[in-house]
């Protein structure tokens, strides 16, 4: 199979795990704080994704200098972005509860939270897709992180896009929209970024680095945070514990 034919199907698959969450989180009333402590877990892998995959490989390819670059400018990137979402809406986006805002009491909300799941969801699966360069396996460490830090999200933020009265065919729609640019956007990766110096894609991996772990910090923390806190320290080792012992045994 072609390498960029496995770039879109290793990133739809990570992105499909959005759908199978968003299908639990609308269909099935979990109960939040097990919600919250599934999104502590993801975050917990997500994090260590980013320290031991990301950002080391990022330093080992180019250097300090061009990693500490690309992660700032993630970070600010995403931050600012979600900034404006926010003002329009989609601050809680991720939020399992009613924090979310309909469409009657936030015009254009539905909008600015279907953009923040994709801002959310772009730098995951450009990295899937850049992971295949050099004609290497894909990095499995990568999808895994992605895939199990995703079903928490889905889960999350369909339970509060439900609770704002939003219905099946948006939620779906959205989430199968999701998966589908996950796919794209990791062919993207791959072949937009082949060829690139080594600095290059050092600064890139690492600028989605960046911006994976804000988004981290800024929308699962603070959900797993407030109906979990008395767990959510534990459970988020447990996640980066289990994203750590995937990627040695990967290595």
């Amino acid at each position: 199979m072609p390498l960029w034919l496995q770039a879109a199907g290793w990133g739809s698959l990570a992105g499909s795990a959005l759908l199978i969450g968003a299908a639990l989180g609308y269909a099935v009333r979990v109960p939040r704080h097990v919600v919250a402590a599934v999104m502590g877990f993801g975050a917990g892998v997500l994090l260590s994704a980013v320290a031991f995959d990301l950002i080391a490989e990022a330093e080992e390819r180019a250097g300090m200098v061009p990693t500490v670059l690309g992660a700032v400018t993630g970070a600010v990137a995403y931050t600012g972005c979600n900034v404006l979402l926010a003002r329009h809406g989609a601050r809680h986006r991720k939020r399992s509860g009613r924090q979310q805002p309909s469409e009657q009491e936030q015009s254009g909300s539905g909008s600015a939270i279907a953009l923040g799941a994709l801002l959310d969801g772009i730098p995951e699966s450009i990295v899937i897709g850049a992971s295949l360069l050099g004609g290497g396996g894909v990095g499995a460490v990568t999808v895994a992180a992605v895939f199990i830090s995703n079903v928490p999200e889905g889960l999350s933020s369909a339970a509060g896009m439900r609770n704002a009265g939003r219905g099946p065919r948006y939620v779906f729609g959205l989430w199968t929209a999701i998966a589908v640019v996950s796919g794209l956007a990791a062919l993207a990766g791959y072949t937009l970024l082949g060829g690139a110096p080594a600095a290059a894609l050092a600064a890139i991996t690492a600028l989605a680095a960046g911006a994976i772990l804000a988004m981290v910090a800024d929308t699962m923390i603070p959900e797993a945070f407030e109906n979990a806190h008395l767990l959510i320290g534990l459970v988020t080792v447990a996640g980066f514990l289990v994203a750590f012992g995937l990627s040695r045994a990967g290595g």
